[in-house]
């Protein structure tokens, strides 16, 4: 690929991921995040969050089937952060605006609501990964160090998912199509990936 190309197309991905928060800055400047603006704000950054670590997730599948597309895996890591900063984003409304930064209030949500546990889970599972996102934390680990930690994304990811379910009212089926996507992807890896070693196996045992 072009390097002017993968420049416009690291555009384009930034311009993408930062339309949410954009989207949030400016309601809040016009007063326009509807009659509970708390209630906007997380369900925008944790919806943002799921639909990024999606995203991500989706890259290794699409490599596999179309190798031609291997110059996705340059958009990974980007994606990741940015799925990292939404995800902060998330428990930061919890933190300031529901809780009002008071210690008292955070652990006892913790320990009462079910679905800010499991959300704080995929918090802390992420912060790993966007620490030792940088080119030297891989030298410092070896690679396959670090692909073993960065697997936790996959974790995350249903962690993120059971938040969502856990968070909406009985009934809701709103996390239904994440929840079907997620689960797809994360089945599709071990299946394209033992698919792929037997294709290589073939020309061995001919």
């Amino acid at each position: 690929m072009k390097r002017s190309t993968l420049i416009l197309l690291k555009t384009l991905v930034w311009l993408a991921c930062l339309s949410p928060a954009a989207w949030l800055v400016w309601g809040a400047v016009t007063n326009n995040l509807g009659p509970d603006p708390t209630a906007t704000i997380t369900f925008t950054t944790g919806l943002s969050t799921l639909r990024l670590l999606t995203i991500s997730l989706a890259i290794t599948p699409v490599r596999l089937l179309l190798p031609q597309l291997n110059w996705l895996i340059k958009f990974r890591r980007l994606l990741g952060l940015f799925a990292f900063f939404y995800a902060s984003m998330h428990l930061m409304t919890w933190v300031a605006l529901y809780t009002g930064f008071d210690l008292n209030a955070m652990s006892a949500d913790i320990v009462k609501r079910r679905y800010i546990t499991v959300g704080m889970a995929a918090w802390l599972l992420l912060l790993p990964l966007a620490a030792t996102s940088t080119s030297w934390a891989i030298r410092k680990l070896g690679g396959k160090r670090w692909n073993r930690l960065h697997k936790l994304v996959y974790v995350a990811a249903v962690c993120g998912v059971v938040h969502y379910w856990w968070q909406v009212k009985t009934g809701v089926l709103t996390p239904m199509t994440i929840t079907i996507v997620v689960g797809v992807l994360l089945l599709a890896r071990p299946v394209l990936a033992l698919a792929q070693r037997r294709r290589k196996r073939v020309p061995a045992a001919v």
